[in-house]
């Protein structure tokens, strides 16, 4: 009988394919290739050449934009799966789209985020691993189970080995838990700061002050997504009228949906840190971008997933700052 190691396939759609192939690196495990075929009429077809009967698979993936065109992708591909009798479908989806549409902000909206996991399920997918959704609580609009991975883990390793001290702020009131358990990954002596402010509008906000104290302080504006930009570049601002030093972005997930050009122009903000949980090659002729790589973080959990092992231990050891 084969091992349970011997059962295991990995693909990575084709947005997230120089990430699939670092994990595959760090797991010392071949990646296998999506094939994908669009028509005419601009419908997908997207398989696998490569038996899965039997096997557990992984499908490393991102649902950034084209939203759409990235989601529906997926969900061909999962059906795929499926109907060619794979053992289980473990999706890590690097980033979550429609996250943000978790609720009704008011009457007739739609809550697309339960769209999205009921599509999931429907396709086929058996787990979801993915990394710092927007709203935690969108684990429960699914009926099976999601692994919904911390960020801080990967920024606390890059934020430690520097010789600056730092002030995590959150830009938010929601986000005040987030940048509360980075401070503590770092072991950090300063108290946490909150931008207060209220939201008027999509991609539309208006700070009404800061919470806490961050004179003659180097800040770190930490939140789970950067869109837009305009918020956050507000935020900076806001910062350093205060009298805050140096001011660093950190985010898990860069859109950037109206180019990175306002950060670089901007002389207020020094760096602005993200990961690769969406393709940023584009980003790379820009001096104020650093992109951290979760594909050991992702390959650990992988690795956990197959071994059926806890992922506690995976955060204990980047707590300790053993990885």
């Amino acid at each position: 009988m084969a091992k349970e190691q011997d059962n295991i396939v990995i693909f990575g759609m084709d947005n997230s394919e120089k990430l699939t192939a670092e994990i595959g690196k760090f797991l010392k495990r071949d990646v296998l290739p999506v094939q994908k075929i669009v028509f005419a009429d601009g419908e997908n077809l997207v398989y696998s050449d490569t038996t899965v009967r039997n096997k557990t698979v992984f499908v490393i993936c991102n649902t950034s934009k084209p939203v759409n065109d990235n989601l529906m992708s997926l969900l061909i591909f999962i059906d795929s799966l499926k109907r060619a009798s794979a053992k289980r479908i473990i999706c890590v989806m690097t980033y979550y789209g429609y996250a943000r549409q978790d609720r009704k902000a008011s009457g007739r909206q739609p809550i697309t985020a339960k769209l999205v996991a009921d599509l999931l399920e429907t396709a086929g997918v058996n787990k979801v691993i993915t990394i710092d959704l927007h709203n935690p609580s969108i684990q429960g609009f699914f009926d099976i189970p999601v692994d919904d991975l911390r960020g801080q883990f990967i920024f606390s390793n890059e934020l430690r080995n520097r010789t600056d001290k730092f002030v995590i702020v959150s830009p938010d009131h929601g986000g005040a838990v987030r940048a509360r358990q980075l401070s503590e990954l770092l072991k950090n002596d300063e108290q946490i700061a909150i931008i207060d402010k209220r939201r008027t509008g999509p991609n539309v906000s208006e700070i009404m002050g800061v919470l806490g104290n961050v004179e003659n302080k180097n800040v770190v504006i930490y939140d789970d997504i950067i869109d837009t930009g305009g918020t956050i570049i507000h935020a900076a601002e806001t910062l350093k009228k205060q009298g805050a030093k140096k001011v660093i972005i950190a985010a898990t997930h860069g859109l950037f949906s109206r180019g990175f050009e306002m950060f670089e122009n901007n002389p207020i903000i020094d760096e602005v840190i993200i990961t690769n949980s969406i393709d940023h090659s584009y980003l790379s002729k820009f001096s104020k971008i650093k992109e951290l790589s979760m594909a050991k973080f992702l390959g650990l959990v992988i690795q956990a997933n197959i071994n059926n092992s806890s992922i506690a231990e995976i955060y204990d050891a980047y707590s300790q700052g053993n990885i």
